[in-house]
């Protein structure tokens, strides 16, 4: 039996499927079968405005995190439960990002196949335009290239296989809930029942953490074009009790945007002088910098290349671009300088330095 032979139309018209999963899970077969060969897709396509300028000059899979590329934290969990093929879904730098990341897939013993948008295609689009690499028999992972977190992959497998149904959702838990989109479910059997957008009134604390699994019959919900997986395809599925959530334990962050990159990472890189009487405090120095005496840098990123001059204050996520001048004397209140730009002035409110 296929799983078109037990598609019904919802009176809303999106297809419910009620999948023969719960069936197959029951086998080893399956079991074994959705661990060889599986596959994967990584959303990579934006332009990784948060974390300019320093996404100016490289893509941002490529800005090193915890001393690797962030994508790479990704991949190697990937491999990690047999993962064998990966999608990158690019738009931006997509030459860089191949010529990278095609070595250290060989090491993983990965294939990479790259899909290019040639427009913005949010979200979902990016899984049409991929089909012809994601269909198939068995579920494939998707990611979000911002998360780093433990990735639980065998854990999300074994959920995902337990309920039978077309996807599952990684969610984790966030003390102000009223700032996202929060995910409504049944704690008992982790089915999704709703999608609540920044909620006045609590409804609960667990918010979409940016990595799926998903059965291939969801691309027949995904139109090619822009649409958004989470606000026109998720609130489908969770109609037909076809998606349920996955319960993320330990650390999950969202490192496309500086202050959370700069939880966890807070380093000082190679080839960088720092001057005596220098405070330092939750920073990133990336390498062949240098920080002139008496200057104090707070929750602030400082590209490659760069001279920070004397009795300098950088604070507030600032974040200055590769090979930037900042003159002695001078305060930067959540500035994003550009590359390649010297600075004689004061920013004493957040602003952009073109």
């Amino acid at each position: 039996m296929e799983l078109k032979d037990v598609m019904l139309n919802a009176t809303s018209g999106a297809k419910c499927t009620y999948s023969v999963l719960q069936v197959l899970c029951s086998s080893n077969y399956y079991h074994s079968l959705f661990q060889v060969g599986m596959k994967a897709l990584i959303l990579v396509g934006g332009y990784g405005t948060r974390l300019r300028p320093l996404t100016l000059t490289q893509p941002k899979p490529l800005v090193e995190f915890a001393n690797k590329p962030m994508m790479l934290h990704q991949m190697e969990a990937l491999a990690t439960v047999g993962v064998t093929s990966v999608v990158l879904a690019v738009s931006y730098h997509a030459e860089q990002l191949e010529q990278e990341m095609k070595v250290h897939a060989e090491r993983l013993g990965i294939r990479v196949h790259f899909s290019l948008e040639e427009e913005p295609l949010g979200t979902a689009g990016p899984l049409a335009l991929a089909r012809q690499y994601l269909d198939g028999d068995e579920p494939f992972f998707v990611l979000n290239s911002d998360v780093i977190c433990e990735f639980p992959f065998q854990e999300m497998i074994d959920f995902h296989l337990s309920h039978g149904s077309e996807g599952t959702i990684a969610v984790t838990q966030v003390e102000e809930p009223s700032k996202y989109g929060v995910v409504v479910y049944d704690e008992r059997t982790g089915m999704i029942a709703d999608f609540v957008e920044k909620p006045q009134e609590y409804v609960g604390n667990k918010i979409n953490a940016g990595l799926y699994i998903f059965n291939p019959s969801i691309l027949d919900r995904i139109p090619l074009r822009p649409t958004s997986i989470e606000k026109e395809i998720f609130p489908k599925m969770a109609e037909c009790n076809n998606l349920f959530a996955f319960v993320l334990s330990g650390f999950w962050m969202d490192v496309g945007q500086p202050k959370d990159f700069l939880k966890g990472k807070q380093v000082i890189g190679p080839r960088v002088l720092i001057e005596d009487g220098v405070c330092l405090r939750h920073c990133t120095i990336l390498s062949d910098s240098i920080v002139r005496t008496h200057s104090w840098i707070n929750q602030s990123i400082v590209g490659r290349k760069c001279s920070i001059g004397r009795w300098v204050r950088i604070e507030n996520n600032s974040v200055i671009g590769d090979d930037v001048v900042v003159h002695d004397e001078l305060y930067l209140n959540g500035a994003q300088v550009l590359p390649h730009k010297s600075i004689s002035s004061n920013v004493p409110e957040p602003h952009i330095i073109m």
